[in-house]
């Protein structure tokens, strides 16, 4: 349907027309004589009539300011009511990306890939099913970056989820979140305080951090139980899953042997984290228990079914103007042979 933005302005419809009756032509009596002669053969022309070709111009002038007082009225095309789930949820991932990520041990379709591989499918399917939610991400190794702030377009926030590297896939051997020249870490308490400070200025219901790390905080400014206090202050939330599978068997020179490639991971502190600011801990050794991590998070922190409707809306105002100005053009050129 049709609708305006300013249908008031049809008030000014009229408008040339009280002009001209508030001033009118000036008549020839008041007007200075001036006597010529032949005076008959002037007197002759005026008796007559006027063709309906010179009428042309005062119609299209009509119907020029007609257009441009409907465009002036902002006529808009409203869609049909679309419906969309507004949560007012914050809802952070903030994932490891530190070289310990690149450990080979999950498997995906018959294929093994590494932690940070398996953790760009399944989160990024969890993403997806956030709708109504505020999503963000955070990538950390030896710094967090935000590399996304909380917004509805979860596409885009997966699409930088898929394009997050680890030190040794990158060009120069440091990943996004590594510095140059110094040893490569993990800052979990540095992810969580990041998290804090873009999240505390936030008015959201409900703030929610899922942070997933392979190892322990080996470098950052602040500890991770001091984070996570900071958390709790705040009321953030924090979910935490320790990623990595409890047996690897590898082969070298001498043959095979079975190590544990999660041995560097910290669940102790992992689990501090969450009993402080009342969210739980998950261990994920394997591709399908991740994908049941996350299925777990969507019932613990189900998205809210409250919905609003919006209808979209089409600007129709430049219709009408072009047309404005087109007749205003054909009337100011005055080439057609009817003018």
């Amino acid at each position: 349907m049709i609708t305006f933005e300013w249908p008031w302005l049809i008030l000014v419809l009229p408008l040339p027309a009280l002009i001209r009756w508030a001033l009118p032509p000036e008549t020839p009596e008041d007007q200075a004589a001036l006597k010529v002669p032949f005076l008959n053969d002037f007197a002759a022309d005026e008796t007559k009539s006027v063709t309906p070709t010179k009428q042309w111009p005062l119609i299209l002038a009509m119907a020029a300011w007609f257009l441009l007082v409907l465009a002036s009225m902002r006529p808009l095309w409203m869609g049909e009511p679309i419906e969309k789930s507004i949560s007012g949820r914050d809802l952070i991932l903030a994932v490891d990306v530190s070289g310990s990520m690149s450990t080979k041990d999950f498997i995906i379709n018959d294929r093994g890939v590494d932690r940070l591989v398996a953790t760009k499918k399944i989160a990024g399917q969890f993403l997806e099913r956030r709708s109504g939610d505020r999503v963000g991400l955070i990538l950390f190794a030896t710094k967090p970056y935000f590399q996304s702030p909380p917004t509805f377009d979860r596409k885009t926030v997966n699409d930088f989820l898929k394009e997050a590297f680890h030190g040794k896939n990158s060009p120069d051997g440091l990943g996004i979140a590594d510095i140059e020249g110094e040893q490569p870490g993990t800052s979990i308490g540095d992810a969580i305080g990041l998290a804090v400070k873009r999240l505390n200025k936030k008015s959201a219901n409900s703030r929610v951090l899922i942070l997933l790390t392979d190892g322990a905080n080996t470098t950052g400014e602040v500890s991770p139980l001091k984070a996570a206090e900071l958390a709790a202050e705040s009321n953030l939330k924090i979910y935490t899953i320790g990623i990595g599978a409890d047996e690897m068997i590898i082969q070298n020179f001498f043959g095979t042997r079975r190590i544990n490639p999660s041995i560097d991971l910290d669940e102790k502190t992992l689990k501090s984290i969450a009993e402080i600011t009342g969210g739980r801990y998950f261990r994920a050794r394997d591709t399908k228990e991740l994908d049941l991590i996350y299925s777990l998070l969507d019932e613990l922190e189900p998205v809210d079914k409250d919905t609003q409707f919006f209808r979209p809306k089409t600007e129709l105002y430049h219709w009408p103007l072009a047309l404005s100005f087109l007749l205003s053009g054909l009337i100011a050129t005055r080439h057609l042979r009817w003018l």
